[in-house]
């Protein structure tokens, strides 16, 4: 079957074919264009004179509240501007990142056949200026560009612990995707 990616207990990814694009532009976490089981939500920012404190998540609130204590992991990864880490999916793995420092451009694409918005790409703009959290369900691949002149740092937590087995990859310039990588000049 082409592009198909995986199938494991009743989920199903293939890669879509998409018109070049960025996909939905997400403005507010509570956009009707998220792609399905995708969750955004605000992040509790507090700057002062002396510069910001950033609230990246409680145990048991919040959008990464049902990740079990026992299994969570938290890991930041730092990218120099310019750098693009995309596109990988996991079969189990569930993400909630969050942009501590900088910005980036985020790119989902739902990878699952059975999911009402199976095909969608979205685009989200977060880090300093936008802090947002994003919840990303396994099946939808999700990579980012780092924007700006600075590098950002990505922290996130997991619901369960690295498993290389889980993760699959998906060149960032993947001729069916067509992921649009350039500055939009908008």
């Amino acid at each position: 079957m082409t592009g198909m990616l995986a199938q494991f207990e009743g989920l199903s990814l293939r890669v879509p074919q998409c018109d070049k694009g960025i996909g939905s532009v997400i403005l507010s976490p509570d956009s009707t264009n998220l792609i399905e089981g995708v969750r955004v939500q605000l992040l509790a920012l507090w700057p002062d004179d002396r510069g910001y404190f950033l609230e990246l998540q409680r145990g048991g609130q919040g959008i990464a509240a049902a990740f079990p204590p026992e299994t969570t992991q938290t890991s930041a990864a730092l990218t120099y501007p310019g750098g693009i880490k995309a596109f990988h999916y996991h079969l189990h793995q569930t993400d909630c990142w969050a942009v501590a420092l900088g910005m980036m451009q985020v790119a989902l694409v739902d990878l699952r056949e059975h999911s009402r918005t199976y095909g969608n790409r979205n685009t989200l703009y977060v880090g300093a200026l936008r802090p947002w959290q994003i919840l990303i369900p396994p099946g939808v691949g999700h990579g980012y560009k780092v924007i700006g002149e600075q590098a950002a740092m990505l922290v996130y937590l997991t619901d369960r612990f690295y498993d290389p087995k889980d993760e699959g990859r998906i060149p960032f310039n993947d001729s069916r995707i067509q992921y649009d990588w350039e500055t939009q000049h908008k």
